[in-house]
C-alpha cells in the first residue's frame, strides 16, 4: 500500500471552494467523456447520519459513478486486465468540509484467479500464485478543507501508524511543472486575472502573499494486490492523482468568474443536466480529455 497526503493551497475561502469544486467536477467530467469512455453517473442524492469521519454521524451528498477507461491506462495493464476490468466504480460521501471517496474495480475480484495462471506460464512464476487472495484493488480518498496555507500537520486526524507511512506532497498550482500536452493558457494561474473578484495573476511566493487562503488536504491510499505489478501500478496511480489534482485546481481557480456567486441549488441543477449530457457524449462523441502516462 502506498500512502500520500496532498496539500493544495488556493486563494479562496473554504465556502467559495465548495461551490468551485462541485462546478469544476461537472465541467471536467464532460471534458473527459466521449467515444465509449468517461463518466457514468448512477446516483447523486442526499445521505444522512453516516459515520464517514471518525465515529461522528454526518450528512451530505452521495454520488456513485463508473469511470469507463480504455485509452487512459498503461499498455501493460490493458494487456493483463480481464475484460471489463477497465472500469472504476467510485462512491463518494461529501459532508463538506470533509469528503470521503472509495474507488474499486469489481472485475479484478472475480476474474484475477484465471489470469494468475497466465502469469505463471509466461512469467515462469510458481503455480502457487493461482491461490492468490482475491482482495484486488482499492483507492481511498479522504479530503478536508481548512482556512490555512497548508501548515496543519495532521488535518485528517490520521493515526500514528498511518502518519509513519505518509508522504506529504505540496501542490503549487501556479509554479509546479505540468506536461506540455496538458497546458491550456486559459487555465494558467500566472496569467489569469478575475474580472469579478479582481484576483490574480499568481506567481512567485503567491501562497504567502494572498488573502484569502485555504488548503485542500487530501489523504490518498492506493492498494493493488497483483504479484509483479503492485509497485508499478500503485506508483502510476499516484502520478495520475497528482497530475489530476494539479490540472483540476488550475481549472477551478481560473474559472472563478463562471461559478462565483452560484448557490448549492444552482449546482444541483447543473449536475442533473450534466448527467444526461454525459450519457450522450459517452455513447456518441469521440474520445477526449487527458491522455494516459505510460
Amino acid at each position: 500500500m502506498l500512502i500520500k497526503e496532498y496539500r493544495i493551497p488556493l486563494p479562496l475561502t473554504v465556502q467559495e471552494y465548495q461551490i468551485g469544486q462541485l462546478f469544476t467536477v461537472t465541467e471536467t467530467s464532460k471534458n473527459e467523456t466521449g467515444g465509449g469512455e468517461g463518466v457514468e453517473v448512477l446516483a447523486n442524492e442526499p445521505f444522512i447520519n453516516k459515520p464517514i469521519f471518525g465515529n461522528q454521524p454526518s450528512s451530505g451528498q452521495y454520488t456513485y459513478k463508473i469511470y469507463h477507461l480504455k485509452e487512459k491506462v498503461p499498455a501493460l495493464i490493458k494487456l493483463m486486465a480481464p475484460r471489463g476490468a477497465l472500469q472504476l466504480h467510485e462512491e463518494s460521501w461529501n459532508a463538506y468540509p470533509f469528503c470521503k471517496t472509495i474507488v474499486t474495480n469489481p472485475s479484478f475480484k472475480e476474474r484475477l484467479r484465471r489470469y494468475s495462471v497466465i502469469i505463471c506460464v509466461f512469467g515462469q512464476i510458481s503455480t502457487r500464485l493461482v491461490n492468490f487472495p482475491l482482495n484486488r484493488f482499492s483507492v481511498i480518498f479522504e479530503s478536508f478543507h481548512l482556512p490555512d496555507k497548508g501548515t496543519t500537520e495532521n488535518a485528517l486526524n490520521l493515526p500514528p501508524e498511518i502518519l509513519a507511512q505518509r508522504e506529504v506532497v505540496l501542490i503549487d498550482v501556479a509554479n509546479d511543472d505540468i506536461l506540455p500536452g496538458d497546458y491550456r493558457p486559459e487555465y494558467d494561474p500566472t496569467k489569469f486575472h478575475s474580472v469579478r473578484t479582481g484576483r490574480g495573476p499568481y506567481f512567485g511566493d503567491w501562497i504567502n502573499q494572498q488573502t484569502p487562503m485555504m488548503t485542500c488536504y487530501k489523504y490518498l491510499s492506493v492498494e493493488f494486490k497483483w504479484f509483479g505489478l503492485q509497485t508499478r501500478v500503485e506508483g502510476h496511480i499516484h502520478r495520475i492523482a497528482q497530475r489530476l489534482f494539479t490540472l483540476f485546481h488550475r481549472q477551478l481557480l481560473c474559472t472563478i468568474d463562471q461559478w462565483i456567486g452560484l448557490s448549492l441549488n444552482d449546482i444541483r441543477l447543473l449536475e442533473a443536466a450534466a448527467k444526461e449530457e454525459l450519457n450522450k457524449q459517452r455513447q456518441h462523441d469521440g474520445i477526449r480529455g487527458m491522455s494516459q502516462i505510460e
